[in-house]
Parts: structure tokens; sequence; C-alpha cells
């Protein structure tokens, strides 16, 4: 990915408020089917709403993370174009549903998730895994490396905070190919939260560890996924690494036509999203710090957090809507 220039931001700050709007929408659309056990229902219902709210943004937007690649999605896919057409050129990674799972089972911390980024701004992944590690801001630059042990980052990470290494839990997803991290994090002492979905939740949980609990993340997950949590972390000052992971000759050719050249290389947040970014978040469930949408008699309430990285603003954003109709 090339180096940035430093320029001014196209994007108006309104966009940031617009956003919550376009995942209000989509989480709200999900949770009308949370704990039904139909996961493509749910994730179908939130696609679709979210696209209805996309397409009202005075925007020139065009999908880099999205459903999948057009011949795997009718809608939101990557290289689609949305909202107006009448207003900056922006790139968007979206997960209309984070947690497809997780929202079938109602189980915590499903979201619906979007960042939005200037055009040319966002690392294009394509759908493989990554390999990744983060932590939440406060933190000297280089404190963690996806390249290290997990032993050393865990004594970086307590030496920086001041603690031993047991007083610290890292978030790691619940999956038999991350048998020997969870046997490495345990020999150090520190203490494990396996989540079996949502590692956009997962990574943005570092950025307020007394709320969540969560020190560190670590692990593979989806590489879309990965973009989306180092646009969240962007906003608030935390430090991120991924590395994509392609294992076959396949997926080297299918990265390279997204611009990867390197297969090996390991980015850094700012180079998964860089200059300024807006993301916004809905709770379809409720979570560590999200709570899931409620519906009353006559009201429905989410809760949202959105974030711009070039003010460092993060608004949290109880609302209660009582125009139900938009929501039906």
């Amino acid at each position: 990915m090339n180096a940035i220039v430093s320029q001014p931001s196209v994007l108006d700050r309104v966009l940031t408020m617009e956003l919550a709007r376009v995942t209000e929408r989509a989480a709200v659309a999900a949770a009308r089917l949370r704990g039904h056990g139909d996961e493509m229902a749910a994730d179908q219902a939130a696609v679709d709403a979210m696209r209805t709210e996309l397409n009202k943004l005075p925007i020139d937007g065009r999908v880099v993370i999205g459903e999948g690649e057009r011949d795997e999605a009718p809608m939101l896919f990557i290289g689609e174009e949305v909202g107006t057409r009448k207003g900056p050129a922006v790139d968007i990674a979206l997960d209309p549903l984070e947690g497809t799972t997780i929202c079938a089972k109602n189980l915590p911390n499903s979201l619906a998730v979007i960042a939005l980024a200037e055009r040319g701004r966002m690392l294009h992944a394509p759908d493989v895994y990554m390999d990744k590690i983060a932590i939440g801001p406060g933190f000297p630059a280089g404190t963690i490396d996806l390249k290290a042990p997990p032993a050393e980052n865990l004594a970086r990470l307590a030496e920086a905070r001041g603690v031993k290494v047991g007083e610290l839990t890292a978030c790691i997803m619940d999956r038999p190919r991350h048998a020997r991290l969870i046997e490495e994090v345990r020999a150090t002492g520190a203490a494990i939260r396996l989540i079996g979905d949502g590692d956009v939740a997962g990574v943005i949980h570092t950025t307020d560890p007394l709320q969540t609990g969560i020190d560190i993340y670590m692990g593979i997950g989806g590489a879309p996924e990965g973009v989306l949590a180092a646009a969240a972390l962007r906003c608030t000052g935390g430090q991120m690494q991924g590395r994509l992971i392609l294992d076959s000759p396949e997926k080297v050719e299918r990265a390279r036509r997204m611009g990867v050249e390197d297969p090996d290389r390991v980015y850094d947040m700012a180079e998964m999203a860089a200059g300024d970014v807006l993301f916004a978040a809905t709770g379809v469930t409720d979570g560590n710090m999200l709570s899931g949408v409620r519906f009353l008699r006559d009201a429905i309430v989410t809760h949202t957090i959105v974030m711009r990285s070039s003010t460092g603003t993060i608004r949290e954003i109880k609302a209660t809507h009582k125009d139900m109709d938009k929501f039906t």
C-alpha cells in the first residue's frame, strides 16, 4: 500500500451522525430475528436495511469490505456503488450483522458495523483469514508485535500497564486453530476470554478494559473484520497489526487482484484504514460495550457508538425512536 500524503479531510462531520442511522436501521432489522435460529434470514434483513439507508447518504460510496465478491453476494458486494453519488468519494467497509450465529442464538456482542474513509484509504482485503493482535490506547508505540511470541507480547503489555502478566486477559476466538495459542497464553499465567464469534467486537473491547475486562486481542479471524476493527482503533488511538493468511496460489492471486503485492506483509492499523475515518456500531444483542435493541410498546431503543479518527471524538448514543414505521 503506497504512503499516504496528509490532506484536509473531505468528510463532513454530519456524516458521522448519519452513519449512526445506517447501523441503527440494520441492527433493528436483525434484532427482530435474534434468537430465532435463522442466521441467513437475520443477515439478509440487516443487509437490506443497511443498503436502503446507505443509499440515502450524500456520498459517492464504494464498498471495499462487504458481503463478498459480486458473484457471491447480491447486495453490498465488494465494488458496489452506494449513496446518492452527490457528495465526497468514499470507501466503505461494513458488516450489517457482525456475529450472525450470535444473533441467531441471542448471545452477547452481535453488532451492526460500518466504517467510512476517503477514497483509496482502506485496505482492499480479500475474504480470507487474517492473523491479528490488538490493544487499546495509552501504550507506547511498538508495545505489541505480531511477529513476536505471545508470551513476549503479554510481557510487554504487562510492563506498559504496570501489572503482572497474570492480571491480563486475552480475547481469543474459540477455534481448533487456536489450540497452541491458547496453550501458550495460559502458560504465561494470563487469563483468556474465549469467544465463539464476533471478532470485530473482540478487538473493539480492548479499547476499554475497565468495562469489558479484555486487555488484548490475539489470533486468527476474518480479514474483512480486521479492516473494520482497525478503523475503530484508528479512532481511539489503540494499536493493531494484521497479516493476511494467503496459504494457496488461488488466495495469493485474489489478493494480488485487489492490490496486495506482498503476501507476507504485516499491516498496522493506519495501513488498513488510513486518513480520516468514521466508524459506527449499534448493538443487536446485549454486549460488553453496547446494549441490544429494545422493542417497547410505542418505541424502539438502540445503543450506538460513533467515532471519528481526525478529532478523536467518541459519541455514545442511546436513542429512543418513536417513528417506528421507518424500521418496518
